[in-house]
């Protein structure tokens, strides 16, 4: 039986680290709800098989904006508000609305387009 690839999930913090997460069988809302730090978590479909979730009382409990995760929803679709708090990326849902983790291919992508679009100073080289 062939191995299979592991499914993998994107925490995007609102100071524009990140952290690659793999993303378990089972106990996805309880996984969330760590990852996130939060009770309540909402999804964003950013496209069918890209779910960005985020606490679903950031704006209320006073989280910063996060300008990682607006700006990937920036990319797209039409940009209508701020999102706050920490967000995850998850692949999108399965035929029996289970949330998939992401492919190595589709991590590699996020990572690629918030890397290459945030409006941190890449450090310059060290000559010592």
């Amino acid at each position: 039986m062939p191995k299979t690839a592991t499914p993998y999930a994107l925490l995007l913090r609102t100071d524009g680290t990140f952290e690659v997460l793999d993303w378990p069988a089972s106990g996805h809302l309880k996984f969330l709800y760590q990852a996130i730090d939060c009770q309540n978590v909402a999804a964003v479909d950013l496209t069918a098989k890209v779910t960005m979730w985020l606490d679903d009382e950031g704006i209320i409990v006073g989280a910063p904006v996060n300008p990682a995760a607006t700006r990937l929803y920036g990319m797209y679709r039409p940009l209508h508000q701020r999102y706050y708090g920490t967000a995850v990326l998850t692949g999108g849902p399965d035929r029996h609305g289970d949330t998939r983790g992401l492919s190595e291919d589709q991590l590699c992508e996020l990572i690629e387009r918030h890397l290459t679009t945030a409006a941190a100073a890449i450090p310059a080289q060290r000559t010592q």
